[in-house]
């Protein structure tokens, strides 16, 4: 098969670097890629949320299936204009991808199926949001409706916290994605993602993970787009896996093809535990980063399988062969994010590290500079790492770290704290 991969970042190379591995795939090209990437398939520059321009891509160079990495693309149809075309396509249409492009209507899909999830109310002006707020009190949820990259989101001990929320939302902080703000009661307990592959009618659990989306170890500081992950979540039991796809997803699914637009893709619902019971905090319409970096590390070439599966609508009898192992991943990012931070500084010590099964660097946010390394992002490296144990996985991705020369870079030494203590 010839595959496309469309996106950049270390979510995309950890994709590549699993389907690589299944000898169904003849070529692997990705767009646009990175420098990481490129070392494993060809990167070609287009721009990947035009459906026109993936479409007549995918048609030159004879492609026989697309995986649709990151939500911008979804969000614009790309996935529905390359189904018109006839092209095999992982990932949901633009109705369905509204799942995370809009949080007020997943919000609605969840009260109309019954699903779990906070309390929530939507605005669209300052004042009411505001008189909402003081009404209701603090710690509560201030998301920015529409797309914000993962970074809409916070989370405001206080009503100050909370106000100031609303007010940079309404002033543009987050652009379009801000037009619109939902605010949630700020819910309690242990929180986990959940990843399930769907083929608009069946559904497979392909894995669980926990991410560290604070910038400071002890999840400390500001919300980042994720410092760290390791699969599996302790916190995600077969209880609570069987809960969250019979009272959550299953009735999520059904209500899309209710409504006739059935979901196709990877659903990564990011849930809420507490004393064992699921709630939704959000869905996202795509594999998670850095989630998919441990995903990928402990599925290895049977992802590419399992994803043509969900878009040939032939998930049911499909199963997933688990290793009893554990990843890790630890972000490596540039000095200053989630803030202001510099680019260009160079990166060394790679080319000594293993690249196996159980060691990998994926490159996020990399490029070439004549023959040196660089880092062209805010998340630079995933160091990834697979083990028997959690603290084994730890224990060789910190050992990858610290060989890495990157003084410009830095990141959080507590990865996985919640089981490794």
């Amino acid at each position: 098969m010839n595959i496309l991969i469309l996106g950049s970042g270390g979510r995309e190379h950890g994709l590549a670097w699993a389907i690589k591995q299944n000898p169904k795939c003849d070529r692997l090209l990705v767009a646009p890629g990175n420098a990481g990437i490129a070392e494993i398939a060809e990167c070609a520059s287009f721009d990947i949320t035009d459906g026109g321009q993936v479409v007549n891509f995918a048609e030159e160079n004879a492609i026989d299936f697309v995986i649709v990495g990151p939500e911008a693309p979804l969000a614009a149809g790309v996935a529905d204009r390359l189904r018109a075309a006839g092209v095999l396509t992982f990932g949901p249409s633009a109705a369905a991808a509204r799942l995370e492009s809009s949080k007020s209507f997943t919000k609605e899909i969840c009260d109309a199926c019954g699903a779990p999830t906070a309390a929530w109310a939507r605005f669209s002006e300052a004042g009411a949001a505001r008189d909402y707020i003081r009404a209701q009190g603090a710690p509560i949820v201030v998301k920015a409706d529409g797309l914000a990259a993962g970074k809409g989101v916070i989370v405001a001990m206080d009503e100050a916290e909370a106000l100031a929320a609303v007010d940079g939302m309404f002033s543009g902080a987050f652009g379009a994605a801000g037009a619109e703000v939902v605010i949630e009661e700020f819910m309690e307990g242990e929180e986990a993602s959940f990843f399930v592959l769907c083929d608009g009618e069946d559904v497979l659990p392909i894995g669980t993970a926990q991410d560290h989306k604070r910038v400071g170890e002890g999840d400390t500081g500001p919300n980042t787009g994720g410092m760290g992950a390791y699969s599996p979540a302790p916190v995600m039991t077969p209880e609570v896996q069987a809960r969250a796809l019979e009272g959550i997803i299953r009735p999520t699914l059904a209500e899309m093809a209710r409504r006739g637009t059935p979901f196709q893709g990877v659903l990564y619902a990011g849930l809420m535990i507490r004393d064992g019971a699921p709630r939704l905090v959000e869905y996202n319409v795509r594999f998670g980063d850095p989630e998919a970096q441990v995903l990928m590390m402990r599925l290895g070439a049977q992802a590419l399988d399992l994803m043509q599966a969900a878009a040939e609508g032939r998930l049911a009898g499909v199963s997933v062969n688990w290793a009893d192992d554990h990843a890790i991943t630890v972000v490596m990012a540039a000095k200053g994010y989630p803030g202001a931070y510099e680019k260009g500084s160079e990166i060394r010590g790679l080319n000594a590290l293993p690249e196996d099964s159980r060691n990998m660097v994926f490159h996020a946010g990399t490029a070439r500079d004549g023959g040196r390394l660089v880092a062209a992002g805010g998340r630079v490296l995933n160091v990834t790492a697979r083990g028997d144990s959690l603290a084994e996985a730890r224990d060789r991705a910190y050992a990858m770290v610290d060989a890495i020369d990157w003084p410009e870079g830095f990141c959080r030494r507590d990865i996985g704290w919640r089981v490794l203590g």
